[in-house]
């Protein structure tokens, strides 16, 4: 039997569900387009360097291949960028006359401070109401993914969203609210270890209609 190729110089091997090999990601998304391994020995060759730059030893065996997994981890990180959001979206929209508030909650939010390139995590909470149409329940939290893995600002992040879901769906109002804590002020800065950020945005009834503002909220609030 041949010897499996590699797939770039990270030598990645995503494994589908029937134990087989496949070589496409999020939503189709070739896995060459996200793992570049052109990009990847750039990337390393700069990390090589700030290992030597914070004193450390890039030779020694703990760090030897150090830098090639940081090209794989920053470009997967980093992946939303080749990411379409809209086109996830326009995948699984059906027609529906279905007229009441979909919220689709605490949904786990990973991404990094474009100001230090430190993660910061939390959880979006997002909610539409329907004009005739619907989206399938996944795409809202694949959306998420997408603007998330890019350097970000919590703020920017949550208008992305409300702007991605309000323009490809049309729906007759958007909310979105993400909660978050931020590595760059625990770990380092004001070193706060239990603040959290929050921040919110509305289109249509949902910014016009003070009642189906507060309804959203409560839901989200609502433990299960």
């Amino acid at each position: 039997m041949a010897k499996n190729k590699k797939n770039t110089a990270l030598d990645i091997k995503i494994h589908s569900g029937n134990g087989t090999h496949t070589h496409v990601g999020e939503d189709g998304v070739p896995l060459g387009e996200i793992y570049n391994a052109q990009r990847a020995k750039n990337l390393a060759h700069d990390y090589k360097n700030i290992l030597e730059e914070v004193g450390e030893d890039p030779l020694r065996e703990g760090l030897l291949k150090t830098p090639m997994r940081a090209a794989g981890s920053i470009q997967f990180l980093t992946q939303g960028y080749k990411l379409n959001p809209e086109a996830m979206l326009r995948k699984a929209i059906f027609r529906e006359k279905y007229s009441q508030m979909v919220i689709v909650k605490d949904i786990e939010l990973y991404s990094l401070c474009e100001h230090h390139i430190l993660p910061f995590f939390g959880k979006a909470h997002i909610a539409y109401i329907p004009d005739g149409r619907v989206v399938g329940l996944s795409k809202l939290p694949r959306v998420v993914d997408a603007f998330a893995r890019r350097l970000q600002i919590q703020e920017r992040l949550t208008d992305q969203i409300r702007d991605c879901i309000q323009n490809t769906l049309e729906p007759l109002g958007v909310a979105v609210v993400i909660e978050a804590q931020h590595l760059c002020m625990q770990m380092r800065g004001v070193q706060k270890q239990h603040s959290v950020t929050t921040t919110s945005s509305f289109t249509g009834e949902f910014l016009k209609n003070e009642k189906t503002r507060q309804e959203f909220i409560s839901l989200v609030r609502t433990k299960h």
